[in-house]
């Protein structure tokens, strides 16, 4: 009788190809990616490049960048005492500006995707309306609009009153402007169509059969909704995030219009440098780094935890039996004890 793990009863090993025998595997999936490839290193690697290379140039007297030498003084210079706190406002403006947009975009998407068909080309119309106008003005009215005899504010300091009682919702004394909170509110203002349109994309394309299908079963709405709905639309939601939180972090026009100097963000001192009198190159380089850093770097720790999970790269002895090239995609599984499953 034989043993149920003989040598026989294994499947192959797995046999990793060489360098050029996976580029001519994949040479149609190169020559659709080249070009946008090529456009990705020409107008972001080398920018990026060029932008880390600075941070490491000397700055002369007049505000120019010495190309002679070599330096460490500037990362010497991030490590100021007052840029944590900035860093800190950066990181929760943005990801509380984020979390809004989400929370807000959710049941538009929802309400979007099953309204009826005429009226969904009007909806995403109203969502992209506002792009129709300058980011810059935009933001101006926002400040128009809370200035202290703007509308917004003159309504939330007026006296109310109601049955025989005065009340005010704000104080006098209570500004809107040249806060962390007007930051955040026209942060949101501005991001929100950048939230609403992926997960519209992401809930056109959802079964809402199985919603229905909870409610009937005995599942309340609130239930049904971010237990069925939300993990739906999940890709949705990661491209929302990625669509607000990248620029918004990056965000410089907002806290220096509607900010003060208590509300001060990474990309208003990175623009005060660049630009302002100061005129350090080098630091702000320097700024930008960290910054597209902390962009950059959470990706590709994801990237590190989630490559286990292999497409196309590993060959076992039916792949290599195929003729021509073959794009197995998901299809293959996982890789378990280096076979796919």
């Amino acid at each position: 009788m034989e043993a149920p793990n003989s040598a026989a009863d294994k499947p192959p090993a797995a046999r990793r190809r060489g360098f050029w025998a996976r580029v001519r595997h994949h040479s149609g999936e190169l020559f659709l990616t080249g070009p946008s490839f090529l456009w990705m290193v020409a107008f972001f690697a080398v920018p990026t490049a060029l932008v880390f290379l600075l941070t490491f140039r000397p700055t002369l007297p007049d505000g120019g960048i010495d190309t002679t030498g070599w330096t460490l003084a500037t990362w010497a210079g991030v490590a100021m005492p007052n840029y944590p706190a900035i860093v800190m406002r950066t990181v929760w403006l943005s990801f509380a500006a984020t979390a809004l947009c989400i929370l807000i975009s959710l049941p538009c998407a929802f309400a979007m995707a099953r309204a009826r068909a005429k009226w969904r080309s009007v909806m995403v119309g109203l969502v992209i309306l506002p792009f129709w106008t300058s980011f810059l003005i935009r933001v101006l009215a926002w400040k128009v609009l809370m200035h202290p005899d703007g509308a917004v504010s003159t309504f939330l300091h007026r006296t109310w009153t109601v049955f025989g009682c005065s009340f005010r919702i704000l104080e006098p004394q209570t500004t809107l402007l040249y806060n962390s909170v007007a930051v955040l509110v026209v942060m949101v203002y501005t991001y929100l169509p950048f939230a609403i349109l992926p997960l519209y994309a992401a809930a056109e394309k959802f079964d809402f059969s199985l919603v229905e299908a909870a409610l009937d079963l005995g599942a309340k709405p609130f239930r049904a909704f971010f237990g069925i709905f939300v993990p739906g639309i999940r890709a949705g939601i990661i491209s929302a995030v990625l669509m607000v939180l990248i620029p918004a972090l990056g965000s410089y026009v907002i806290p220096d219009i509607v900010g003060g100097p208590n509300s001060e963000m990474v990309g208003t001192k990175i623009c005060a440098n660049a630009m302002g009198n100061l005129r350090n190159l080098p630091h702000a380089s320097a700024l930008s780094a960290l910054l597209m850093l902390g962009v950059l770097v959470p990706p590709g720790l994801a990237w590190l935890v989630l490559r286990r999970r292999h497409i196309g790269a590993v060959d076992t002895d039916v792949v290599a039996a195929m003729d021509g090239p073959t794009n197995l995609g998901n299809s293959g599984g996982r890789r378990r004890n280096g076979v796919r499953s």
